[in-house]
């Protein structure tokens, strides 16, 4: 690590600690060159690669932009948007591997959307599946009240 005050080449580090729940290292490191300190933040780099096969960092905005679309016109706020980023990024990052399939992050989306709001379940749903049809939705309608029933029924 490169002090950011002399540009010297390595440092030594004085104390380390998690934070963010253990998402990321807070390093306090000390120039032998200049004595100065800085502190530094470790995280572990998500990728997720795209269907053209582009691969960008995760990014939980985008993930709240998207979902947030879905909920237009619904009573869901930002607190409830921020926790489903955080479910989906635990999820993806549970699986793992540092380079996941955007595929992947529709999927780890659908089930705390589910949870969330209903009516915003089936609108993302209908464009992360390529809803074609009312039949598209119907069974997908289906499946939620299955899923309902056998939830009460565990009660």
């Amino acid at each position: 690590m490169h002090c950011p005050y002399c540009r010297h080449p390595d440092s030594r580090v004085v104390d380390s600690r998690e934070v963010e729940e253990g998402t990321a290292i807070r390093r306090r490191r000390s120039c032998p060159s200049c004595g100065r300190r800085f502190t530094t933040v470790e995280t572990a780099v998500l990728s997720v690669v795209k269907r053209s096969g582009v691969t960008e960092p995760f990014s939980r905005e985008k993930v709240i932009v998207g979902v947030r679309r879905a909920c237009q016109g619904r009573e869901v706020d930002d607190d409830a948007l921020n926790l489903l980023a955080q479910q989906v990024e635990d999820a993806v990052r549970a699986k793992g591997s540092p380079e996941v399939p955007s595929h992947e992050v529709g999927l780890a989306i659908l089930g705390p959307l589910r949870d969330l709001d209903e009516v915003a379940y089936l609108r993302f749903a209908s464009v992360y599946r390529s809803f074609t049809s009312a039949d598209d939705f119907e069974r997908e309608i289906t499946e939620m009240r299955a899923a309902r029933a056998a939830t009460a029924a565990t009660d």
